[in-house]
């Protein structure tokens, strides 16, 4: 359980640093949006204020990609334990540990590595519903399910 609040923890820290990377960027092409001043050299003028456009469209797609992710951590009880693997699992493999979460990649908690996943990636989607000495095949190896938490 420890573990699964510390992974689950890293999820959240991840989430707001993205959410306040991407909103320091949105705030810097406002700024620059709203100072560009026209100049004798308007296609540049244009040019300029359509990237900026596009960059704030990007941000905008990025800040709904970080609210699906507050979603689904919103879905997530690190005091459940279940048999079956699914959002919120931690679940031990003879090849690796998987915490079924957000997609944010390798943590290292207590000296081990845990691969946070999501559960619509491909070996997430595999996991779902296994059980413990369960063995799913993934990337031509058999990888069996030691423990579930």
């Amino acid at each position: 359980m420890k573990i699964k609040k510390q992974l689950f923890n890293e999820c959240k820290l991840y989430v707001e640093k993205r959410e306040r990377t991407i909103r320091e960027i949105m705030t810097s092409n406002k700024k620059a949006l709203f100072s560009e001043t026209k100049s004798s050299a308007g296609d540049k003028h244009e040019t300029g204020r359509a990237m900026l456009q596009l960059e704030m469209e990007k941000a905008s797609q990025q800040i709904a990609v970080v609210q699906q992710m507050k979603e689904v951590l919103h879905r997530i009880s690190t005091e459940d334990v279940s048999e079956v693997i699914r959002l919120g699992s931690l679940v031990h493999t003879n090849k690796a540990s998987y915490y079924l979460s957000i997609s944010i990649g390798a943590v290292a908690v207590e000296n081990e590595m845990y691969f946070v996943i999501s559960s619509s990636s491909p070996i997430g989607k595999l996991l779902l519903g296994k059980r413990v000495n369960d063995i799913v095949e993934f990337n031509g190896q058999q990888i069996k399910i030691t423990q579930v938490n």
